[in-house]
């Protein structure tokens, strides 16, 4: 184990996670493939060694900083991607069943590799668009807990994510430091699709101390029929009261 690694290790220890060795080869041959494949196609703009094991691997874990995955069997995650935060939570979690959607089959490509390259069980990766997904019923209110990071502001992400989680689920939005206007904005989106948010938690990443915020949104109810629309219109027209 080098620095890098010793550090990781001693952050996630502070957080009351243990990695095994296993553990620790897998989030190196994470690494090594997504900065190999990272030159044939743009995963990502961060392959220094230490800042994907913070920016990537840290960020994306600390989803279970305050949230408990010892109760999550089923977890989705929306607009994945290099495969974060779900392949992170997927290598300290075991017990979790995976499933991934993002709507460029070349990343597809790229996770069906990674999950084949560190053995992963239970980690299904799935090609389309969440519009498109949460209408088939083996996905549709279905999950235990559905996370998305960075990937649109919470009033679109409500109708991406939310038809993900089963009644009294979960979904996690992982956004970065500004984050007041799209809660006060997203407050139409949530009664629309039978969401409430619970919690806003925020915390500061270690070493280069940027601002990341979890906004947890419980999920009321089975989502309306209506929702999600057709692929394309929640981001050309976010939902709004008229």
């Amino acid at each position: 184990m080098d620095a890098i690694q010793q550090q990781f290790v001693q952050l996630l220890e502070e957080k009351q996670i243990t990695l095994s060795t296993l553990q620790l080869e897998q989030f190196e041959l994470y690494f090594k493939t997504l900065v190999e494949w990272n030159e044939k196609m743009n995963l990502t703009g961060i392959t220094e060694r230490e800042q994907v094991y913070v920016k990537h691997f840290y960020d994306s874990l600390s989803v279970s900083f305050n949230y408990d995955m010892s109760n999550v069997s089923t977890i989705a995650d929306i607009g994945s991607g290099a495969g974060f935060p779900s392949i992170p939570l997927k290598i300290a979690f075991p017990h979790l069943k995976v499933t991934i959607i993002d709507s460029l089959n070349k990343r597809i490509l790229f996770l069906k590799e990674l999950v084949s390259q560190l053995c992963l069980t239970d980690t299904e990766c799935v090609h389309g668009r969440a519009e498109d997904i949460a209408r088939l019923p083996k996905y549709r209110d279905q999950f235990d807990l559905v996370t998305a990071r960075a990937v649109a502001r919470l009033q679109v992400l409500n109708e991406f994510c939310l038809p993900f989680a089963k009644k009294d689920g979960t979904f996690i939005a992982m956004k970065g430091s500004e984050i007041e206007e799209e809660l006060s904005e997203s407050s139409y989106s949530l009664s629309e699709l039978k969401g409430k948010v619970v919690k806003v938690l925020k915390m500061q990443l270690p070493i280069e101390e940027s601002l990341r915020h979890f906004v947890e949104i419980q999920k009321l109810a089975a989502t309306p029929a209506k929702y999600p629309r057709k692929a394309g219109i929640p981001l050309k027209e976010p939902l709004v009261k008229h």
